[in-house]
Order: C-alpha cells, then structure tokens, then sequence
C-alpha cells in the first residue's frame, strides 16, 4: 500500500525546461497549475487553453506564456490549440488534461418534455467535456509528445467521484470513472513511447466550480462552511502542487492515481492492483491473468500486473 504525502513547491527544483499546455487552465486548479509550474523554474513555458475570452492574469513573461482561447468540445479548436503551441515553442513537454464541469441538472430524474410533448433527449454536456473532449486533449497530447525522443508526461484530472460515485451527480461520476479507466487502458502503450500517463483525483477542492450549482456564497466561504462540519476540504494550490509532481517524476509516475483530500496525497492505483484476489477472487484472478495474452485485441498490453 501506498503512504499519505504531502508535496511543497521546494519537490519541484528539478521540474525544469518544460513547456506544460494546460486545458482549463484560467481559473481553479488549472490556473493553480500553471502559476506552480512557473514558478517552478523560469525555464517554463505555460500554455493555456481555455472558453474563457480573458487570459488569466499570471506573473510570468509573454515570451513564456501563450493563451488560446478554445471550444475544447471542438476538435478543431482544440486541434488549432495545440498547433499554436508547438509552433511558439518548439514541442509540448506535458499536458494536463484539466478542463471539466460538475453535474450538470438531474437526467434521470427529471423528467422534461420536448416540443412534442414526449420524452426530451438529456444534456449531456457533462459526458462531452469531462469525457469526450478530455479523450480528445489525451489523442492530441500522445501525437505531440510523440515526436520528442524522451516523450512527455499527461496528467489527468479524475475526481474522487471516478473511484466511489458520487451520489446525485451520475454523469459526472461516470465521466470521471472513465478517466481513470483510460489512464489504465493507456498506461501500457503510452510507455512504449516514454510517455507517463496518470490521473489526480481530488476530493472537494475550493475552486469556482463549486459555484456552478450555487449562488450567494463564494467558494472560499462555502470551503470554510464544509470543513466546520468535518468535511474534508482541499485548495485548488495543493492540487496544483500533486499534478506539477507527477510531471516532475516523469515515467515514475505512469499509471498512478492520485487520491487528494484535505490537502493529503496518496496513490491509491498500486494497492488496488495488489489487493486484486481478495475483491476478485484467486480463481477469477488466474482465469483473467490466462487469457490475457491472446490476440484479442490489434494492439496487445504488456502488463503482468
């Protein structure tokens, strides 16, 4: 099993010469990210992607940093994104696949009628950006770490809902499962390229998204509420903290999934793996692990965990 940690700006010294493309990057943990990753060596380069028309503001020099403004829902778009950045500087060191949205209305629930006053097709604007599009951002960041002889890391942005549901919020639970379930679909190929894939998956994190669904009360303050009552609550920079780590470890940190509640880190994907025959059972365990070589698939794991 893994062990609680805890990282300081100081664990970043070596995180060095990187240009990091960032999506969601102008606000919360994104913007949380790209300031650590700066001020982690003036070596860096930040690039955002962001709805937002605004750059976010940020102590960091022009020749260093490059906005784009983008629709990440649109291939395109995002496509243009990530051209703009190789082209300013040269290669893509690390992506942090960050852009989301809480759950979005009740769609299961609710039941709404359409013009023709039958059953309306559900938003599912939730599954679009934190899943579809995030699938996007991780194709678009494979086929530019790719062309670097030493590759790259991606981060992912999973949640704690993507290991224990969250209840009332389906479409964002399922979205974030299927994060960390691309991490582990990946994590065998991408290495083939020396490229180290992982997911942080926070607990609730003081960032503007919590105002999605609220009004009246600014995340700080809704922060502060919940932990009076024992809710543990991280902030956006401890966040930022734990995904600049994960880049800085490079392929240390493929295939890991890190859990972070009130400000604690631990990787909880190496004890899952270890703790396989007590939640599948030996003979299940070994009839998998017997089939696991054959040719099912064009392009097969190499994994004998």
């Amino acid at each position: 099993m893994g062990s609680v940690y805890r990282v300081d700006q100081n664990d970043l010294k070596t995180l060095k010469n990187k240009t990091v493309l960032i999506t969601g990057g102008a606000s919360g943990i994104g913007l949380a990210t790209a300031n650590v990753v700066a001020a982690a060596s003036e070596s860096n380069n930040i690039v955002v992607l962001d709805r937002s028309p605004r750059a976010p503001r940020m102590s960091i020099s022009s020749d260093r940093f490059l906005y784009h403004q983008c629709d990440i829902t649109n291939w395109k778009q995002q496509r243009a994104g990530f051209e703009a950045a190789a082209k300013k500087f040269g290669r893509i060191d690390a992506v942090y696949v960050n852009a989301g949205i809480a759950e979005f209305g009740d769609q299961f629930f609710d039941d709404k009628l359409d013009s023709e006053g039958k059953l309306a097709e559900p938003d599912r604007r939730c599954l679009t950006i934190d899943m579809d599009a995030a699938c996007d951002s991780v194709k678009l960041a494979i086929h530019y770490l790719r062309k670097n002889k030493e590759g790259g890391s991606i981060v992912m942005t999973a949640s704690l809902a993507g290991y224990l549901a969250s209840a009332g919020a389906p479409h964002y639970s399922a979205a974030k499962h299927g994060i960390v379930g691309l991490m582990r679909a990946l994590k065998q190929e991408v290495a083939k390229s020396n490229i180290a894939i992982s997911v942080v998956a926070p607990g609730i994190t003081v960032t503007p998204i919590l105002l999605q669904n609220r009004s009246g009360i600014s995340p700080s303050e809704w922060g502060d509420e919940m932990e009076k009552v024992g809710v543990p609550i991280n902030r956006a920079d401890t966040i930022a903290l734990v995904v600049a780590d994960l880049m800085r470890q490079g392929k240390e940190a493929n295939g890991k999934g890190v859990l972070v509640q009130s400000d604690r880190a631990i990787d909880l994907e190496r004890g899952i793996a270890k703790t396989r025959e007590t939640w599948m059972s030996k003979e299940m365990l070994d009839l998998f692990r017997s089939g696991r070589d054959a040719p099912l698939f064009s392009r097969q794991p190499t994994s004998k965990i």
